[in-house]
């Protein structure tokens, strides 16, 4: 399938392409010690209202990644993985060791919000 443009013609896959470099590029400039929400992070990679996709493309990162997938967290401020599951201990222990929320598993979504948001 192709999409045509004004100029050229770019296949489906290209622009598929182009959106996960966009996502990984504003992926790894979450600051260490901030958390940002799907949607959020979808704006900022340019790809708004995509915040569902986001979740999905970060789900398939592999394990050993080392871009920041942890900092990202639901718009309520909250893991959104399964509470106690294997996958929201090792985010929620990420987090804890930068600083970005308690023992009890609390974030801290608005002293930690990235970027900042006047609320």
């Amino acid at each position: 399938m192709k999409i045509t443009g004004s100029a050229s013609a770019i296949s489906t896959s290209d622009l598929s392409n182009r959106a996960r470099q966009q996502l990984r590029l504003a992926l790894s400039r979450i600051p260490h010690g901030r958390l940002c929400s799907y949607g959020e992070l979808a704006r900022q990679a340019g790809l708004p209202g995509r915040a569902r996709w986001v979740g999905r493309q970060l789900s398939q990162l592999p394990k050993e990644t080392a871009l920041p997938w942890h900092r990202v967290v639901n718009a309520q401020g909250r893991i959104s993985f399964p509470v106690g599951s294997d996958q929201y201990q090792r985010q929620l222990q990420r987090l804890l060791e930068e600083g970005s929320a308690d023992t009890t598993g609390k974030l801290y979504w608005r002293q930690r919000r990235w970027p900042l948001h006047e609320d």
